[in-house]
């Protein structure tokens, strides 16, 4: 490093802490309102494009704030404009606001008791992936910059993505259909920001990967047709809960035998089977839903390839017939490096130098992908786990848990990492 970014750098960290300090008595106002958004966000959860009034909520808090405000962005997305004192880049910032059909098992307080229907079948609804906790943090920060918009050079967007899960069947929605929409556009964003919160990683933690952090995300459909026939005389049949058991056992020698798996991670996962309606008929049908993970393009085109060709081929050698459909949900979510890098002295600063770590990649996948396909984007974790715990629950489980002191840091970096951005 030359001694004149040294001394760029060196001025820059000064201001940057002269700035913090100016937030933090709007940082110690702002926690109890962020953690009452989420455990309210939390008891009343909403599946993908159906967030009608998780919506409605952050809506009126942006108007309230005096942001200009945009409803229905991808059907129930929410999208506000904060134009700072002076003129400058554009930094958008995005947090996810769907829940997942989970029932809650805990004994919290602000528990989720909402049930609704979910692939034709009643469901719990359950902010399992915490959700929650992203959109009351860009809440949060949406009222900290709102309150002091003269020292923004520029303007922040603040993006309230739905369906970040998926939308159902049939539907678009989530980060791709709001850049179909032309959310990056009017005005113009030049990079953006996003957080997930993370179980199994302390409070007061961020962690990060340059690059690649997060994978390629497909989802599958197998329908296998065989013939249907009496339990007691298979013979006269063709099984098709037989051909499924070996063509999901044919999958993943795809990955065991077919992958390098020390050059990148890759999964195939088969997450649901329906087939049947009596124990002593054998179904003339049945299906299967699963997904698949990858963290290289190479491979992705590799597995793809291979299982259209070894889904049919398995079925017509047990006498049956199947199809495969696999369909895009995700692309790789790339940090891209320089924006990291020039990031990193504000998370240090907002964090301390010892609770920012890097991690390896993870087979987890995010929209938000599809933000950094068009613009730079850095995308992080931040620590929700409550300090010294033996036990965590992952993400996705009716016991998932967020301890609420990790919200605040969310916040913190989020507003600091606008400002700097934007300043520099």
């Amino acid at each position: 490093m030359n001694k004149y970014v040294s001394i760029a750098l060196l001025l820059f960290g000064s201001f940057a802490v002269a700035q913090n300090s100016k937030f933090e008595k709007d940082y110690t106002a702002i926690e109890g309102k962020v953690i009452e958004w989420r455990r309210d966000i939390h008891q009343n959860p909403e599946l993908s494009n159906r967030e009608f009034k998780t919506a409605e909520k952050i809506a009126k808090h942006l108007k309230s704030l005096g942001i200009a405000v945009q409803t229905g962005v991808a059907h129930t997305g929410v999208v506000g404009v904060l134009k700072g004192g002076q003129d400058g880049k554009v930094v958008a910032l995005r947090a996810d606001i769907d829940a997942l059909p989970v029932m809650e098992r805990n004994d919290l307080p602000f528990k989720s008791n909402v049930t609704s229907e979910f692939l034709g079948e009643k469901v719990g609804v359950m902010h399992a992936c915490g959700h929650d906790t992203h959109t009351a943090i860009l809440m949060g920060v949406a009222e900290v910059l709102s309150k002091n918009k003269d020292k923004i050079k520029g303007t922040v967007k603040f993006i309230f993505q739905p369906a970040e899960e998926g939308p159902p069947p049939g539907e678009e929605g989530g980060a791709l259909l709001m850049v179909k929409e032309g959310v990056l556009k009017n005005p113009d964003v030049d990079a953006i920001f996003g957080l997930h919160i993370n179980s199994q990683t302390p409070v007061g933690v961020i962690r990060y990967k340059s690059g690649g952090t997060m994978a390629a995300a497909q989802s599958f459909t197998i329908n296998v047709k065989g013939k249907q026939s009496h339990g007691s005389q298979p013979w006269s049949g063709v099984d098709p809960i037989l051909i499924s058991a070996k063509i999901i056992d044919g999958l993943q020698t795809i990955i065991s035998r077919e992958t390098n798996l020390t050059n990148e991670a890759a999964v195939i996962t088969v997450g649901k089977i329906k087939s049947g309606v009596r124990f002593n008929i054998i179904p003339e049908s049945a299906e299967m839903i699963g997904t698949i993970r990858t963290l290289d393009y190479d491979m992705k085109d590799h597995i793809n390839k291979r299982m259209e060709e070894m889904v049919p081929t398995i079925a017509q050698a047990y006498g049956g017939d199947a199809t495969i459909e696999i369909r895009d949900a995700t692309d790789i979510t790339y940090n891209d490096p320089a924006l990291v890098e020039q990031m990193l002295p504000t998370m240090k600063r907002t964090a301390g130098d010892a609770n920012i770590q890097t991690q390896k990649a993870i087979t987890g996948a995010e929209d938000f992908s599809y933000f950094q396909r068009e613009v730079p984007g850095f995308f992080f974790f931040l620590g929700g786990m409550t300090p010294g715990n033996t036990e965590s629950f992952p993400h996705h489980t009716p016991d998932f848990l967020i301890d609420d002191s990790g919200l605040l840091l969310g916040v913190k970096t989020l507003t600091e990492m606008s400002l700097d951005y934007l300043n520099q």
